[in-house]
């Protein structure tokens, strides 16, 4: 088995244990954080049926089917101990994928987004073509074909490693086209292309051996008063679930949340009641 785990489908946060979304216990002083826990591959691509085949002439794809509204993504940071190694701000400007060419280099991370759907990470490699991860394969593709007619933008420093020099990020990303199925070494878009251009062992499938520790963390800000922390034993996880998150956006994550805690109160109340 070596360091594979045992993984769950897709969990909601009426399924785990959750803190208050102000980051507070009403009975402890400190953070209150919740527990660590294991996604199956979220796939970005197997949950987005307008990826199955790239657009072609014949096929258009609806522009309003693709909007992106920036007041439904979440803002938030992950943090490594006390580190803070992902720090994502609302209100980051996207482009068309015409636009984006004119802005990329070589060895850039970009990021198309869409309402509903799990954001795409590719790296540009020079000549208007991307690599990235789709439905279970790398390939290299041209920019405005891979963006499907979403909006993108480069996202270079959402993660704060060190990147590596252009054109190393571009051969590791060319050096793993074709790659596919068992091959493959990451479990989604976002997780390959920051791979290529930071290089850390973390973000691939496995790359952190988990033993019970939980030095990561995943905050999500609500408002300026009202923050909720999780704790998780992998980055590759933390992703998982940001990812997640982005997919069905801030409204119903905060759906969610507060759904859990009403259950929560509930249950302890009858507790209560009942000793």
């Amino acid at each position: 088995m070596g360091n594979q785990v045992e993984k769950l489908t897709h969990l909601n946060y009426a399924e785990v244990p959750t803190s208050d979304p102000n980051g507070f216990d009403p009975d402890d002083d400190g953070p209150r954080i919740g527990v660590s826990y294991i996604f199956s591959n979220d796939d970005d691509d197997d949950h987005d049926d307008n990826l199955e085949h790239f657009p072609s002439e014949n096929h258009k794809v609806n522009p309003e089917e693709q909007k992106f509204d920036p007041q439904d993504e979440l803002e938030c940071g992950i943090f490594y101990r006390e580190e803070c190694v992902y720090e994502r701000n609302t209100g980051a400007a996207t482009y068309t994928a015409e636009s984006l060419l004119n802005k990329c280099r070589p060895g850039d991370l970009l990021e198309f987004v869409a309402t509903g759907q799990y954001p795409h990470w590719a790296v540009y490699v020079g000549d208007f073509q991307v690599v990235h991860l789709h439905r279970a394969e790398i390939k290299n593709n041209f920019l405005t074909d891979v963006s499907q007619g979403k909006k993108g933008r480069i996202v270079n420093n959402l993660y704060r490693y060190r990147a590596l020099p252009p054109e190393v990020i571009v051969r590791n990303a060319l050096d793993h086209v074709g790659s596919r199925d068992r091959e493959l070494y990451w479990r989604n878009s976002e997780c390959f292309a920051a791979w290529c251009r930071f290089g850390k062992r973390e973000f691939k499938i496995g790359g952190e051996i988990r033993i019970g520790k939980q030095p990561y963390r995943l905050k999500l800000v609500f408002s300026e008063k009202k923050n909720h922390v999780l704790e998780f034993q992998s980055l590759e996880d933390v992703i998982m679930e940001k990812r997640r998150n982005d997919q069905i956006g801030k409204d119903a994550v905060t759906q969610e949340m507060a759904n859990h805690l009403n259950s929560t109160h509930e249950i302890k109340e009858e507790h209560f009641g009942n000793s």
